[in-house]
């Protein structure tokens, strides 16, 4: 499946913010060092090869969240550039941003790659509003990641959502998804 201007593969990349990477915060994500690490090489490739690049923000109005803080900022490696789109989301999926759910509705058969935080919140809600809209995601396991539940195995429950997301979406790797689209050889570092 080559990437043609008909049928662009968008990288998504969602809530790549501050506040999930700071130990001692409620919402820290415990696995997002391997998750960014993923999702920043999946992000220089498609800037290397000017591929389309979408930035998913949530900006919810809840007691833990406070859109004020400079904590709710880009992670700065993964910072929108110019041209990148940006959408900001208060409620979990994307499609709650109307300018979201427009743009995806003017795009003819597109292709999403998720990757980024709040698997279980934003990748999960967008992934199934998405589905029901008849457009095509793929979530890439390696690079996505969410935070501990209250109760139970942090890796166990990661890989519960990512099942569910599987009824509504492709699940793969990254370097499957590389290796599949003949886009280019993926090198881990």
């Amino acid at each position: 499946m080559l990437v043609s201007h008909d049928d662009p593969l968008v990288l998504v990349c969602a809530d790549l913010q501050a506040e999930y990477l700071i130990p001692g915060r409620r919402h820290v994500i415990l696995d997002g060092d391997t998750a960014i690490m993923h999702c920043l090489q999946l992000l220089a490739l498609w800037r290397s090869n000017l591929w389309p690049v979408m930035h998913l923000k949530r900006v919810a109005e809840a007691a833990w969240f406070d859109p004020s803080s400079r904590l709710t900022d880009w992670i700065a490696e993964a910072k929108p550039r110019p041209g990148e789109m940006t959408f900001e989301h208060a409620l979990p999926s994307a499609y709650s941003s109307s300018r979201f759910a427009d743009h995806m509705s003017s795009l003819r058969h597109v292709r999403c790659v998720m990757t980024g935080f709040s698997l279980d919140e934003t990748i999960l809600a967008t992934v199934v509003e998405g589905f029901h809209r008849s457009h095509r995601y793929r979530v890439l396991d390696d690079a996505v990641a969410c935070w501990p539940p209250v109760t139970g195995e942090a890796a166990v429950y990661k890989q519960s959502v990512v099942s569910v997301i599987g009824n509504f979406a492709t699940v793969q790797s990254s370097a499957e998804l590389i290796r599949t689209s003949g886009a280019v050889a993926f090198k881990a570092r």
